[in-house]
């Protein structure tokens, strides 16, 4: 799709170009990542250990702050469209909030676990447990809203899952979505997307002609759509074809089917989630990563394809493995290559000789032994 989104009026025929064959190439290297990462035991890579200056998780939180830190100073933050996002090294651009995402579901994870602050008193156990993604957050909001309140929203779900008291949620949500709102009120493209949302074609040559031209890639999709390569929007008329809108493409190009097989793919990890989290045989640290990951990357889809639909205010945010995107398609995949690993490992301890299904132990063979214990482990 990102292929077909990046062709222009002279493609003549399908053919790979560079978008494509460079987009294809990530696509190669997040699947090994997936595949490497998926070989650790999650358990290991966040530590055994309750002390917070020995934990991998709590570090790499404050590597991301300080990431996310790091893209505001002019000279180290490349600004594009407007946004400076992004932190060049040498040929490859890394996205510091992509890194702040899922190390907010690891950090949160292992503090829910491990419990190293008193999370039942508020300002010595809760308010340290959610100032590093607090600081986080603000850090990204200053250039992309949407990225913070997605890791906000995927913060308080996985709070509340994890044990944290309601009440203590319900008095950081005040001046939460205060911020949220003097943000939005006091930066003048962010209140313009707002109020134009409402009408679109009150300014369909200014803030609302994102939302027109994706509203008219919809309508000339229909069922089946034009044909993959055959939609029209992506030559010029509908902006970020390749990344915020490319929803918008897909249902242009494959239809109402298209759209349909790529929200059941979505669905596919919400249920794998749900099997984990209610199964006996992964432990506590396993399903809140379970949940807090696909929570994320779930939502941030929702989002996305939310904004294609003209459903909610125009936001900068991609489409999880489908947009264009090396590092934030690279991160994703290893971020999955860790449920993958909370998936392989269970926690089921071995079950007592006592209770080895055979009548007899002298009936025990070798192939009953292998059996047995292949299923325990």
């Amino acid at each position: 799709m990102v292929q077909s989104a990046s062709m222009n009026v002279g493609g003549s025929s399908w053919a790979f170009g560079s978008r494509g064959a460079k987009q294809g190439l990530f696509a190669i290297c997040a699947v090994f990542m997936m595949l490497v990462v998926a070989r650790f035991d999650y358990r290991q890579l966040l530590g055994k250990s309750t002390n917070p200056l020995r934990a991998p998780a709590v570090w790499g939180m404050l590597f991301a702050v300080a990431l996310c830190a790091m893209v505001l100073v002019p000279g180290i933050g490349k600004e594009v469209n407007g946004a400076r996002r992004w932190i060049t090294l040498g040929p490859i651009q890394l996205q510091p909030s992509e890194v702040a995402k899922w190390a907010s579901v690891i950090y949160l994870a292992w503090c829910l676990v491990k419990r190293p602050f008193p999370l039942e008193k508020f300002w010595k156990g809760f308010l340290p447990t959610v100032l590093p993604v607090g600081v986080a957050c603000i850090l990204v909001a200053k250039e992309d809203f949407g990225t913070a309140a997605l890791i906000a929203v995927c913060t308080l779900a996985i709070l509340l899952v994890g044990g944290a008291k309601i009440k203590h949620l319900i008095v950081v949500l005040p001046p939460v979505l205060a911020l949220g709102a003097l943000l939005v009120a006091g930066t003048p493209y962010r209140w313009r997307r707002m109020t134009s949302f409402w009408d679109p074609f009150a300014d369909p040559r200014g803030e609302g002609y994102h939302m027109i031209q994706s509203l008219m890639s919809f309508a000339s999709g229909g069922l089946a759509g034009t044909g993959l390569g055959g939609g029209v929007q992506k030559l010029g008329y509908l902006p970020e074809d390749t990344t915020d809108f490319i929803f918008s493409v897909i249902c242009e190009e494959l239809g109402l089917a298209g759209a349909m097989l790529l929200a059941f793919l979505y669905v596919g990890f919400v249920v794998v989630a749900w099997r984990t989290i209610t199964s006996d045989r992964h432990d506590t640290l396993g399903k809140l990563l379970m949940f807090g990951g696909v929570t994320m990357l779930v939502t941030q889809a929702v989002i996305n394809v939310a904004v294609a639909t003209v459903s909610v205010p125009t936001k900068g945010m991609s489409l999880p493995l489908v947009s264009a995107g090396g590092t934030g398609l690279l991160i994703t995949g290893g971020a999955i290559g860790l449920l993958v690993s909370v998936i392989r490992r269970r926690t089921l301890a071995p079950m007592p000789m006592a209770q080895v299904p055979v009548r007899d132990a002298r009936e025990l063979t070798d192939r009953d032994w292998k059996t047995w214990t292949k299923s325990a482990a």
